[in-house]
């Protein structure tokens, strides 16, 4: 078993002719000429192999065959590691050579069931990049088509492949190249995208991954894994926010980003000082580049679409309201699109992935005990929320934002902890934070729509009046919760806090 480590980058044809003029590129000698590569992929009629996450291709390479087994494996920030088994093809499949007894008799129980399912063809041109004695890279180019009946879809793609050297040097490589093309490191393999094509699958936003940490870890162990989680969800959102205009890819997109920054506070003990003031405004600034139409997307849809007027005048001021804020939405989300730029986002992502890699430890860190220092943070941010909790009593609009903003970081924090704290009461102490956050959320929704409502309104009397409706129509909800989230949180902050059950 051979374990393939590579990193794949997506880029737009028209940046073909720059990247082959790259220096980079025009100083990496080739690795004989360009080929064209057919690959027929495999699996049972109901997609078994799929499911096992194990991948069956032939491939035809000139007048050679070649059979190719490949696991899946997690892959972030372009980077994967998968086992893979690669023979000689002579007319009929051959697993004795898989050593690894799960898939091996996998692929033999269902040797009379596969079928083809689908196929790539491409142009692959690989170059060798060597920089020294220790580091050997091949960069291949690959230009062609997926294919699955009547569908199919383009492939063009730099796949860079470690022969020698560190993974971190596939992302040292992959940032050079981003400097001057728009590369985007990409997750999901040919194998992946095929059968999306197959199935008609189209991917939807990507919501944050649930923590997978173990006690055994030190906290920068932990903090790599939670951030690479963090980091395939803002990457799935760029490929998907690049190719589309529903507006849940930007806004997951910026929900990685507020995860990541508080991932960073919440283990800046663990880590270099320059990381987290880097990072943490570097971050802070893309989200802030992608802002602006979040707001306008909850007040079309979670504040004025419930509101129904009973008059003439009502219903013909909210239908000229919800035509003024249905244009102005599309605007922005308009702008949004085009402030995405994929390459630059491309370059953070590999910056960060790299910046990851390469996170210092020492014993003293790698001595720290997880549950300690999960209990020593959730009690830091349990104090904070405390405190805000008594200046927002009385219910004023800027600290109900301020407490909820802070009751936002211990969930997460709980989130990112969650294994080390097994036990219905954790359970129970996240529903009743996140219920408390999503009605402070609400109240902070209608305080933010009350300025826009007055700013579209202006001087124009008509679009007044139905501001003013749409706000009273929501008052008795926006008291009743105020007073309901202040009066459940003071229950909850009384009780003995779960990470010390």
């Amino acid at each position: 078993m051979g374990t393939e480590i590579e990193l794949k980058l997506s880029l737009p044809r028209s940046a073909l002719a720059a990247l082959r003029r790259h220096p980079v590129l025009l100083a990496a000698p080739k690795s004989g000429n360009a080929c064209t590569l057919e690959n027929t992929y495999f699996d049972t009629p109901d997609l078994l192999l799929k499911k096992r996450g194990v991948a069956l291709r032939i491939r035809r390479h000139s007048r050679r065959w070649l059979q190719t087994v490949k696991c899946s494996a997690t892959s972030s920030g372009g980077l994967s590691q998968r086992p893979e088994w690669e023979q000689p093809y002579s007319g009929s499949f051959d697993f004795a050579a898989i050593d690894r007894p799960a898939v091996r008799k996998l692929l033999a129980r269902h040797h009379d069931d596969l079928v083809p399912v689908f196929s790539t063809r491409f142009r692959r041109e690989t170059r060798v990049y060597a920089p020294d004695a220790d580091t050997r890279i091949l960069i291949m180019i690959d230009t062609g088509e997926l294919l699955s009946g009547d569908r199919s879809e383009p492939i063009c793609e730099i796949e860079l492949e470690l022969e020698s050297g560190k993974a971190v040097d596939l992302l040292r490589l992959a940032a050079v190249l981003a400097e001057d093309l728009p590369l985007l490191p990409d997750d999901v393999s040919k194998a992946g995208r095929g059968y999306r094509l197959l199935t008609g699958q189209v991917a939807g936003a990507a919501r944050a991954e649930p923590s997978t940490i173990e006690p055994q870890q030190t906290p920068v162990e932990a903090f790599q894994q939670l951030a690479f989680a963090c980091l395939r969800q803002w990457q799935a959102n760029v490929h998907g926010a690049a190719s589309s205009h529903e507006p849940e890819f930007i806004h997951q997109l910026r929900v990685s980003q507020r995860r990541l920054r508080s991932l960073i506070r919440l283990f800046a003990p663990a880590l270099p000082e320059a990381f987290v003031r880097d990072w943490n405004q570097r971050l802070r600034d893309n989200a802030s580049s992608l802002g602006g139409a979040r707001d306008l997307d909850v007040l079309c849809d979670e504040i004025l679409a419930p509101v129904v007027g009973t008059t003439t005048a009502e219903i013909h001021a909210l239908t000229r309201l919800t035509d003024n804020l249905t244009s102005a939405r599309q605007a922005k989300r308009e702008v949004s699109s085009s402030t995405l730029n994929p390459a630059s986002q491309g370059r953070l992502l590999l910056a960060f992935s790299a910046a990851l890699h390469d996170l210092p430890t020492n014993n003293l860190i790698g001595a720290v005990d997880m549950h300690a220092f999960a209990a020593l943070q959730l009690d830091a941010i349990h104090s904070r929320v405390s405190k805000r909790y008594k200046s927002a009593r009385k219910l004023v609009p800027e600290k109900l934002h301020a407490l909820r903003i802070t009751l936002k970081g211990l969930r997460y924090a709980m989130e990112f902890f969650a294994p080390l704290m097994p036990g219905k009461s954790v359970a129970r102490y996240l529903q009743s934070l996140t219920r408390t956050q999503n009605a402070l959320g609400f109240i902070n929704d209608l305080d933010v729509a009350r300025t826009q409502l007055a700013q579209r309104a202006a001087d124009d009397i008509e679009l007044q009046l139905a501001s003013a409706f749409v706000c009273g129509w929501h008052g008795p909800r926006y008291h009743k919760l105020s007073q309901r989230a202040v009066d459940e949180l003071g229950a909850l902050l009384k009780g003995k806090a779960p990470w010390h059950d």
